[in-house]
């Protein structure tokens, strides 16, 4: 397994083509994002990202990267959490997401992706990825990335949504999130293209390897620890630690 899920060919041709194709899709509707995901997640998109965030061990004065920050919603729940926004990067793909990004002040936002961050070896204590691994194009080049810029024995918080098992309830996921949110975002959205956006959304959920695989990448990276934690069936956690560095061995 390299990318989460295969070429989506109603959308582009091949796997060179995907990240291209995601970047400018993103790009072009950045400014409708945090309209359409409040809608997508009934207004509790912040309680449940902060939470999520607790509960993989996000503490006050640690230092962290959200990578797939978006406009930064992950990012602002991590710099509440800090209780210091300055400890807090935000990194993304695309530059409308970044350009668009709603945080506060002294959060930076960065320009960069999951397989290649803009980041020193060891310089975080908490990495972050709300909603986003779906879009990486190589998984375990990412993750070992993820391992490199945490400090040993460093967290590891991915959120993702996750296709339902049973048939109803994926049906049902599949109509609100693939019928119901783009007819709905194509009166509430500025682009034209932000319906199309919120279909590929469900696309790549229903087309993402299912949860044991992305358990076992992490724990192929080198992650310890490493567990999932799953909320209304669809919310998945995936969370680890990076090892911690061996006796008498420098973590620089």
């Amino acid at each position: 397994m390299r990318a989460p899920h295969p070429p989506l060919k109603q959308y582009y041709q091949n796997e060179a083509d995907r990240g291209g194709w995601v970047r400018h899709l993103f790009d072009r509707t950045a400014g409708d994002y945090h309209r359409v995901e409040r809608l997508m997640a009934f207004g509790t998109g912040s309680w449940y990202r902060r939470r999520a965030l607790e509960r993989a061990g996000l503490v006050s004065g640690m230092r962290v990267l959200d990578v797939g920050a978006g406009t930064g919603l992950t990012a602002c729940e991590a710099a509440r959490l800090t209780g210091d926004a300055r400890l807090v990067i935000g990194i993304d793909p695309s530059a409308g997401m970044v350009n668009s990004a709603r945080v506060p002040p002294g959060l930076a936002m960065k320009i960069g992706s999951a397989e290649a961050i803009p980041a020193e070896a060891h310089s975080a204590d908490f990495l972050s990825m709300g909603y986003a691994l779906r879009h990486i194009g190589d998984l375990p080049a990412a993750l070992h990335e993820f391992k490199r810029v945490l400090a040993p024995g460093g967290r590891l918080c991915l959120l993702e949504i996750t296709r339902p098992e049973g048939r109803l309830a994926r049906s049902l996921l599949r109509a609100y999130m693939r019928g119901f949110v783009p007819w709905v975002a194509r009166g509430l959205a500025r682009h034209r293209d932000t319906p199309e956006l919120m279909r590929y959304y469900w696309d790549t959920i229903d087309a993402c390897v299912p949860p044991a695989a992305i358990l076992a990448a992490m724990t192929q990276a080198g992650f310890v620890e490493v567990r999932r934690h799953v909320e209304l069936g669809i919310f998945s956690e995936y969370c680890a630690r990076a090892p911690a560095a061996a006796p008498g061995v420098s973590a620089a």
